[in-house]
């Protein structure tokens, strides 16, 4: 198994809430209110992409670029915003995971001595290892969502 390789496990516990997570934080971005019925399915559909892109012999990151420009256009159409405010949002999103992603693996890799191979080989560790990352996405959503609305 490959480093990009994602078992249903991971599929499960971890691609499809990240998935969701930066759909969840593009809206806040974006001030779309979160439609649950809309994010999750989106969710779903952006984690199942990328297991098929990955399982295909593309370069590393065109997962990321496909998803950005899906999200770009689900936010456009869907979420009815701007084309610049969903260009924003839909990069803005993918940045914070990918920070949030280089933060968490490299502190818990440290903290715990655990090589990066070894987490993505296996399924348990790769969904520990990864959830803290799902975790900030939602609560930075839920900050930016609640520094926006309005305040009595």
């Amino acid at each position: 198994m490959s480093v990009i390789d994602m078992p249903i496990l991971a599929l499960l516990l971890q691609g499809i809430p990240e998935e969701i997570g930066v759909i969840t934080l593009a809206y806040a971005i974006a001030r779309i209110p979160f439609r649950w019925k809309e994010i999750i399915p989106m969710g779903i559909i952006f984690a199942l992409i990328v297991s098929f892109i990955r399982a295909q012999n593309l370069p590393f990151g065109t997962h990321t670029i496909v998803l950005i420009f899906a999200l770009f256009i689900f936010i456009t159409l869907k979420g009815k915003k701007d084309v610049s405010i969903a260009l924003v949002a839909s990069i803005l999103s993918f940045l914070a995971i990918i920070v949030f992603e280089v933060i968490c693996i490299s502190l818990l890799t440290s903290i715990f001595k655990t090589p990066n191979e070894e987490i993505f080989m296996d399924p348990v560790k790769r969904v520990l290892f990864t959830e803290p990352q799902v975790i900030l996405l939602f609560l930075t959503a839920f900050i930016i969502r609640r520094k926006r609305e309005p305040h009595d």
